[in-house]
């Protein structure tokens, strides 16, 4: 009797794995994707339960209750978007409008606007109205491939407001097509009753927030935005120690806007990741690539906030610095939820192949979110999230800007999405 599985996809025209062990050609692209031409992936009990060349399944002895005809399709795992900020309330277009006339972000943030404008929001929304926003938010990031995202809080900047954040993400968890993974950024900006005595908030996020945040088990990472005019070096090592020892993996904002120092604390704190990274020195990035931090960059911010100065990802790559790509999602400054968007940005605008872009957003991201034993790859054990193109080439995706949405998206063997193909008429 043949063993059975739930369901397989088979005479996938091309299967990207992510692993680069199950590759079928010495061509650079195939060996960093793991790819297979004609390949099989199986599933059972939400997990991956059998990959490999067509042919080698039939030969297996293995069958499925299920068969979904794969030809002509690209399937990926699941993609990870390992840094967003997608539990909001409220909107800032007519910040957008004044970045078109000239205003910087730094200038809208100095007046009242940029995050502050969406702690107000926040502050006064229930946490009924998180979950509500968020889900939506969630929704529309699975329908581009989305199976994993990261979710910071920091739109609260109070006890109160922060937990309510993380209440909400939490409760998120429990009901979102993709998996939520929760991070405490209780230092995402001094808030406007705080800006004539920052050291006292700095003072509550280390005594309050994070001791807090660990009891109720809120958050598995904590992130700061280490920048000039928000938290210094001093500052962001500080917060991140004691959410560290609050067992807390330390994430850091760095060097977005001019070098800060981020990328140094990041390699001094024992950061999982640091993000941005625009001015990151050359010393920093050698610090993050020796203590094992992997570079998560941003470009929808670049583009979204029109400076067009993108993050050096091909030096980071070539120095053999791990580099993710992630949305940044959020209403000030990245309002783009697409990780194939994402994708085309960092070819286009960093210079990163095909092959790099789709590893970036894939198994570098699960590696930025300590959960690459789980996700991120196609692999026996794994879970079984899929993202299954209607493609000719894996290529298409960061090729065909905002046109590689895919036809359907399983989570842990579920299926999650299914693109409307009227859409497509």
């Amino acid at each position: 009797m043949p063993v059975t599985c739930d369901f397989s996809i088979e005479n996938v025209h091309q299967l990207v794995t992510c692993e680069p062990d199950l590759a079928a050609s010495d061509d650079d692209a195939a060996r960093l994707l793991g790819l297979i031409d004609q390949g099989c992936v199986a599933v059972t009990e939400g997990r991956v339960a059998w990959v490999g060349a067509q042919r080698d399944f039939v030969a297996s002895g293995l069958a499925a209750r299920r068969r979904i005809d794969g030809s002509g399709l690209v399937v990926l795992p699941g993609l990870v978007d390992a840094h967003t900020h997608a539990v909001f309330v409220g909107s800032r277009e007519r910040e957008y409008e004044m970045r078109l006339k000239g205003k910087t972000y730094m200038e809208i943030a100095a007046s009242g606007g940029g995050i502050r404008s969406t702690v107000r929001a926040v502050r006064e929304a229930s946490e009924d109205d998180l979950v509500e926003a968020g889900l939506k938010n969630f929704r529309a990031m699975v329908a581009w491939g989305t199976t994993t995202v990261e979710v910071k809080s920091g739109y609260g900047l109070s006890l109160e407001a922060e937990l309510k954040m993380l209440r909400a993400i939490k409760r998120l968890a429990a009901v979102a097509p993709a998996e939520i993974v929760p991070t405490f950024l209780g230092a995402h900006e001094v808030p406007d009753d705080y800006l004539d005595r920052r050291g006292d908030y700095v003072d509550l996020v280390v005594e309050e927030m994070i001791p807090a945040v660990a009891e109720g088990k809120l958050a598995e990472f904590c992130d700061v935005f280490c920048e000039r005019g928000v938290f210094s070096p001093a500052e962001s090592e500080r917060i991140l120690l004691a959410a560290k020892a609050h067992g807390m993996r330390p994430k850091i904002h760095a060097d977005e806007f001019v070098p800060s120092g981020g990328a140094e604390v990041a390699a001094r704190v024992g950061a999982i990741s640091a993000e941005h990274l625009v001015h990151a020195s050359p010393e920093g990035l050698r610090a993050m690539r020796a203590a094992g931090a992997v570079g998560v960059l941003l470009p929808g911010v670049a583009l979204s906030l029109g400076n067009l100065t993108f993050a050096p990802a091909r030096d980071m790559l070539a120095m053999g610095l791990d580099v993710a790509l992630a949305t940044d999602f959020n209403p000030g400054s990245s309002m783009v939820h697409a990780l194939p968007v994402v994708a085309s940005l960092a070819c286009s605008c960093m210079k990163m192949t095909p092959a790099e872009a789709i590893l970036a957003i894939t198994r570098t991201a699960a590696k930025a979110l300590d959960r690459e034993r789980t996700i991120g790859s196609l692999a026996r054990g794994k879970q079984a999230d899929l993202a299954v193109f209607d493609i000719p080439d894996f290529r298409h995706i960061p090729y065909h800007l905002a046109g590689a949405a895919p036809k359907m998206v399983i989570k842990s063997g579920r299926l999650v999405h299914v693109r409307d193909t009227k859409e497509d008429a």
